[in-house]
């Protein structure tokens, strides 16, 4: 693998890593800007906490526009500005619509990360590489969310305050973010979707520069000649590449992963663990997280997308049945942390090492921006929905943890049926090939 595609590859899921830290770092402050702004569980679940969330549904359906117009890397420049604003903005806040405000700005910028990150180092990485170095987004993802449980409980005892430190200490990443992504090339792929050949020639030979260049244009021109580029991804011809998306961004979801990453302290607590040792519990769900994503990241492409997302269905319906007859049965002490960790294991080895580098390869190059962007919108509009309800949920005498907790397990039973008989492998294949064999299956 070239060195220099390694280090962009690096360098645009960074965005990851913004995207992890910002969306779990607000679960340090859940209870204490409750509190201070003595909100009611609604109006907490869905302008304070939830707000960043429909920020990111924005990021995600408009994403696509300037990824396809002003292309990938200035989409990722433009990505870490919205993050440092988002940061000092909630950092500074004294009311909760302010706060909302920039919550949601820093939402944008995770939303469009999806979109533009996998796309980018999609279309720089070599077809046996690609799996893994788009995975590289995932695995900055939680790295992101470990940084974040860490940060949360080393701050955690410094005063009235903390919660502002908490979220104005991601203004320093996402600056040295910005610094990085200026330096990296553009796609050569969207050079070509804008007929800029030269400059595509030149971030090829940049790539390799023993490669054959011409031949390698030839062989993407060949597919973007025969595209029309007034098509969009919902004409019939491409009804199968968008059901695969919507149906792995919707399970991901249904998984209840945003729920459990945004609520973890508040759930260990309604599981009898005290403060302190529901925010250190929470800093082991970053570890666990973080380690199977690195196996997953591993083994990408080498057993392939499907054999992971198998291990990791089987692996949530176990966990979350547990979990859930944790909650019914009352189950105290280490039980709820101990199920709680085999359900990130099996998200970080299945869906998260699987969801943002599967969505990225099925679409063909001139509407891989807005195939990206449809995937992530089904994603985060349910990440919107499913975690603002939860506050809500959990304390409703007819619901209750145990019964939510029982219903993400029946749907992960559902997901397990749809990696069986309908989504297909793409390890070891190039975008091209792909392109041709999924729209084979398009009636």
């Amino acid at each position: 693998m070239s060195k220099r595609i390694l280090l962009w590859s690096i360098t645009a899921a960074l965005a990851g890593f913004l995207f992890g830290f910002d969306v779990v770092v607000i679960s340090g402050a859940d209870k204490k800007l409750q509190l201070l702004w003595e909100s009611s569980d609604t109006f907490h679940g869905w302008v304070v906490m939830g707000m960043a969330l429909w920020g990111t549904v924005v990021g995600a359906i408009f994403g696509g526009f300037p990824t396809n117009k002003y292309g990938r890397k200035n989409t990722l420049i433009a990505i870490g500005v919205l993050f440092a604003v988002s940061a000092v903005g909630s950092a500074l806040s004294n009311d909760p619509y302010v706060f909302a405000l920039f919550r949601f700005i820093g939402g944008i910028g995770v939303g469009a990360s999806t979109i533009a990150a996998p796309a980018y180092i999609s279309e720089i990485a070599p077809a046996k590489d690609r799996g893994r170095l788009v995975a590289l987004y995932q695995f900055n993802i939680v790295f992101g969310i470990l940084i974040a449980f860490l940060s949360n409980y080393l701050l955690s005892g410094i005063g009235e305050n903390a919660w502002r430190w908490m979220l104005g200490v991601e203004a320093i990443p996402a600056v040295v973010y910005i610094l990085f992504a200026i330096k990296v090339p553009k796609s050569p792929r969207w050079l070509l979707s804008k007929s800029r050949i030269s400059e595509a020639k030149k971030v090829l030979q940049l790539i390799d520069p023993n490669a054959d260049v011409d031949a390698q244009i030839a062989a993407m021109n060949q597919h973007s000649e025969k595209s029309d580029k007034s098509e969009t991804i919902f004409i019939k011809k491409y009804r199968f590449p968008l059901v695969l998306a919507f149906m792995i961004a919707f399970f991901n979801q249904f998984s209840g992963i945003n729920a459990f990453l945004y609520y973890a302290p508040r759930i260990f607590e309604e599981a009898g663990l005290g403060e302190s040792t529901a925010l250190l519990s929470s800093v082991g769900i970053g570890v666990t997280n973080l380690v199977f994503t690195l196996l997953g990241v591993f083994l990408i492409d080498r057993v392939g997308r499907k054999t992971l997302m198998y291990v990791g269905s089987v692996g949530y319906i176990i966990s979350l049945g547990l979990v859930s007859a944790a909650f019914f049965y009352s189950w105290t002490g280490l039980a709820v942390p101990i199920f709680l960790f085999l359900f990130i294991a099996a998200h970080a080895i299945g869906q998260g090492a699987v969801i943002w580098v599967f969505i990225s390869e099925i679409f063909p190059n001139h509407l891989r921006a807005s195939g990206q962007s449809f995937g992530s919108s089904v994603h985060w509009i349910l990440a919107a929905l499913i975690p603002s309800l939860i506050p809500y949920l959990f304390q409703h005498h007819m619901v209750g943890a145990g019964v939510v907790f029982l219903i993400f397990a029946v749907m992960m039973v559902f997901q397990l049926l749809f990696v069986m008989f309908l989504m297909p492998e793409t390890k070891g294949k190039t975008l091209e090939e792909l392109e041709v064999e999924i729209l084979r299956k398009k009636g």
